[in-house]
């Protein structure tokens, strides 16, 4: 099966997701958060860096869990949506 091509908004919401979970990483290291997620630390590098644009729900309530920040406030931020507060 061959997966469609990701849109231009979907290439977007990748991104920001990925700029949000690396701010709220703040002093923390990679591989500190990604083993507390349960995940490797090449993947949380290639989310929070955009070249993984499409993580699995599992991985991103895991790093929510981790971050300390909602799975809404990451939706949100994938949305374009302004938020006043993360967390």
């Amino acid at each position: 099966m061959v997966r469609a091509p990701l849109t231009p908004e979907q290439i977007a919401a990748g991104r920001r997701l990925g700029t949000l979970l690396r701010e709220c990483r703040g002093n923390r290291t990679t591989n500190e958060v990604a083993r507390a997620a349960g995940i490797s630390p090449e993947t949380l590098r290639k989310i929070e860096g955009g070249r993984l644009l499409t993580p699995s729900f599992a991985t991103v309530v895991a790093l929510s869990r981790v971050l300390d920040v909602s799975v809404d406030a990451l939706a949100t931020a994938m949305s374009g949506e302004v938020t006043a507060h993360i967390g």
